[in-house]
């Protein structure tokens, strides 16, 4: 009866542990900032790079793409586009606060949707 009982156990610790999603350490991920200039392209990968866990931080002026390694053990995709929003610029998920979005230099001033 002990050996069952042991045998149900070890199986369900088993699937309990891999129904846990692991997290990706290199998670290559990109998302759209609002923003105009080289000057927009510095703030947006200074705050970037300001998040715990980013490797790598690129936004293109003619897209406006950020591309991002992140570690997904210490950030989340959520992380990243708070701290964007903070300095100024609108993304597809969160909008900057009109505080922050006054903020910016004149010439950074998207037109906000």
């Amino acid at each position: 009866m002990k050996n069952i009982l042991l045998i149900v156990l070890v199986t369900f610790l088993g699937f309990s542990a891999q129904a846990q999603a692991k997290k990706n350490k290199n998670l290559k991920y990109t998302t759209e900032v609002n923003g105009n200039c080289e000057q927009c392209k510095k703030r947006i990968e200074k705050a970037a790079f300001g998040v715990s866990g980013v490797k790598t931080a690129t936004w293109d002026v003619g897209t406006h793409e950020l591309t991002v390694i992140m570690n997904e053990e210490k950030c989340s995709p959520e992380d990243l586009k708070k701290a964007i929003a903070k300095v100024g610029h609108d993304t597809d998920a969160v909008k900057a606060t009109e505080t922050d979005y006054q903020n910016l230099h004149s010439c950074c001033k998207y037109e906000r949707k």
